[in-house]
């Protein structure tokens, strides 16, 4: 099996030798291991990913030693400041050009270090390039069913709660009619009526809101940690996504910034979650 492949360059001088490898150590390359003999020296730096590339019918465009790199403009500014030290230590000076687009969606600057020797780095324009392939959630709510599990107890909370997670499923694509919604008397009886819902396969994902305050509940701690195990069991051994939408807090003014005054609404965070969790498992099933 190929495990890398490594392009070998010839440097015509040891000036352009020294200065090539001053360059790469000042940008943070990993040196390999090098040798130096009678019959000269060799030196190597290593990079996460290489490519070798082959021209054929017309002259390459761009140097033949290149580096991708990201955030080009940060690295053009480290190679302005390597040229002001060389030039401080009165090496001849080497030509740098601008930063420029080009022809394949990239841009790209170049350096001449010695006669003959030209190093270029590019930076691609594309967000997606070389970027590794993985399965992503679509939040897309059509055609599917939610069920909505939301405690009574702290009404003035859970009600906003509940607004936020039907906002989200209903800008995301879901019909009003394929919405379920169970209320419970307190944060306790969700994980039950959760399970309930989940084991009846009816449903794409469950969305579980609640809060519990600790100046309310003695036994706040308790409470709070076997409502998040009975809820992750449920999760785990139906294999339907369940959105936690459990608030805990330590006073009323936390629970309602949490609840759509100033932190954002978790009602609709714990449903965007859902929605995204049971489009991948429907492309992750398509798979197998």
């Amino acid at each position: 099996m190929i495990k890398g492949i490594t392009s070998v360059a010839a440097i015509a001088s040891d000036e352009g030798f020294d200065r090539l490898n001053s360059l790469f150590r000042a940008l943070g390359f990993e040196e390999g291991k090098g040798w130096n003999d009678s019959s000269g020296r060799g030196a190597a730096f290593l990079a996460p990913v290489g490519n070798l590339e082959l021209v054929t019918g017309r002259a390459p465009a761009v140097p033949g030693l290149l580096v991708e790199v990201t955030q080009l403009d940060a690295v053009y500014a480290a190679v302005q400041g390597w040229l002001a030290v060389q030039s401080a230590e009165n090496v001849s000076a080497a030509k740098l050009t601008e930063v420029a687009p080009t022809h394949w969606n990239s841009r790209i600057f170049t350096v001449d270090l010695a006669p003959g020797l030209q190093l270029g780095f590019w930076e691609s324009e594309n967000p997606l390039h070389n970027r590794p392939i993985a399965v992503e959630g679509d939040l897309s709510a059509a055609g599917k069913k939610f069920a909505i599990v939301v405690a009574r107890w702290n009404a003035v909370i859970t009600d906003r709660l509940l607004q936020g997670s039907l906002d989200a499923l209903h800008r995301s694509g879901c019909a009003k009619d394929d919405v379920e919604i169970v209320r419970v008397p307190g944060a306790w009886e969700i994980p039950s009526a959760a399970r309930t819902l989940a084991e009846s396969k009816r449903f794409a994902g469950v969305i579980t809101l609640g809060v519990l305050l600790r100046g309310e509940t003695a036994h706040y701690e308790a409470i709070y940690t076997e409502v998040a195990r009975g809820i992750g069991q449920s999760q785990q051994e139906t294999g339907i996504p369940h959105g936690f939408g459990v608030l805990t807090c330590e006073t009323l003014e936390q629970a309602l910034d949490r609840a759509g005054l100033k932190a954002g609404n978790k009602g609709f965070e714990a449903a965007i979650a859902v929605i995204e969790m049971a489009s991948i498992q429907g492309k992750l099933a398509g798979k197998n």
